[in-house]
């Protein structure tokens, strides 16, 4: 369950009846306080407080999830690790305030490119990492280049000036077949993010992809899903 599907569970509770039947019930109104309370708690734990979108916390839940889910389903979820170009630069540029709307600048781009079961998180500092269930490597890696164009195409605004950003990001993919943990995935990951900075920055890096002669009927078919409407479905 992601962030989005727990919110809508909490929201969605049955409505508390006055045991009594008065109208103006002050138990109900209790209940409907700690609701409330409860939901809000819920959203502070897994959020990030400055971008808004899911934090560390949250994101180590949420990839343990989908790996097991993946383990029942025999279906790949794709990991990103995303890190921002030459991001001291910006800090020591403009200072730490631009340097944290350059960051939400981004989680706001990263929320509108991806789908609503994707779960785009603040890994920490300048890295983020998006989670892309019932994705395998070929439509992830597609997937981490749309954006990375988005974002080198949408700069932000500094004293009158547009400020461009690029990023650096690395894939990989869980399988069924895999049998690593949660650190190990992160850890290939983040690899080949070292790999696309050390290569000259603002690229995607990943293992070998397979041939277009060995990409199944089923994979094909989930490209063309995602893509075949030009990256414009966000469902």
């Amino acid at each position: 369950m992601n962030s989005h599907q727990e919110e809508s569970h909490l929201s969605q509770l049955p409505s508390t009846v006055c045991p009594v039947g008065e109208i103006d019930c002050p138990l109900v109104a209790e209940v409907a306080e700690l609701r409330d309370n409860l939901v809000e708690l819920s959203n502070l734990v897994r959020t990030d407080t400055l971008t808004g979108i899911a934090n560390y916390r949250y994101f180590v839940h949420a990839l343990e999830q989908e790996i097991e889910r993946t383990q029942r389903s025999m279906q790949p979820t794709s990991l990103i690790m995303l890190d921002i170009d030459f991001f001291k630069k910006v800090n020591d540029q403009w200072g730490h305030e631009v340097g944290n709307q350059a960051l939400i600048h981004l989680s706001q781009l990263l929320q509108q490119a991806v789908r609503k079961l994707d779960i785009p998180c603040r890994y920490g500092g300048e890295e983020f990492a998006i989670i892309l269930p019932d994705t395998n490597l070929s439509a992830g890696v597609q997937v981490a280049e749309r954006i990375r164009q988005e974002i080198a195409a949408t700069p932000f605004g500094v004293a009158g000036k547009p400020l461009q950003m690029t990023v650096s990001m690395g894939i990989t993919t869980y399988a069924e077949a895999d049998a690593i943990a949660v650190e190990e995935l992160v850890k290939q990951a983040d690899q080949y993010l070292y790999k696309a900075k050390k290569s000259g920055r603002n690229q995607v890096c990943h293992a070998e992809l397979p041939s277009i002669d060995s990409v199944t009927t089923e994979e094909k078919q989930a490209l063309s899903a995602i893509f075949g409407s030009g990256g414009a479905s966000k469902d």
